[in-house]
């Protein structure tokens, strides 16, 4: 059993930042490989980025490389997501997600197995 609860959502201006957190708990959980996702209404979910369980490797959507950074701390059993010069197109509810399969970072929603409620995050132009 793997819980996960995303936190940092909020409204910002073009340009700005947010820090996204994903606070993981339950047994194993330190083990697990974390990704990244977001959904804007209408549209399908999408991945941004993802990290393995040792954090030493990442992977990000074209959409967000070079803006948007990954990072985890196990010993806080926490995965970050740091956005920087937020667009309005980065508008969307983001949503935390672990998969069993710890070594590499996964860009697929069908690859996890746990999901966070999601927080909302909207950029003004």
């Amino acid at each position: 059993q793997v819980q996960l609860v995303e936190s940092g959502g909020g409204l910002v201006q073009a340009g700005g930042s947010l820090r996204l957190s994903c606070a993981v708990s339950g047994r194993t959980a330190s083990t697990y490989a974390m990704g990244w996702f977001r959904q804007a209404p209408g549209k399908e979910r999408e991945f941004v980025a993802a990290i393995t369980w040792s954090g030493g490797s990442t992977v990000s959507a074209g959409s967000v490389k070079g803006r948007f950074t990954i990072s985890r701390d196990n010993a806080k059993n926490t995965v970050a997501l740091q956005m920087n010069s937020l667009k309005p197109e980065d508008t969307a509810v983001y949503y935390c997600a672990a998969t069993r399969v710890a070594g590499i970072p996964r860009s697929t929603s069908s690859s996890y197995d746990y999901w966070g409620q999601g927080t909302q995050v909207t950029v003004s132009s």
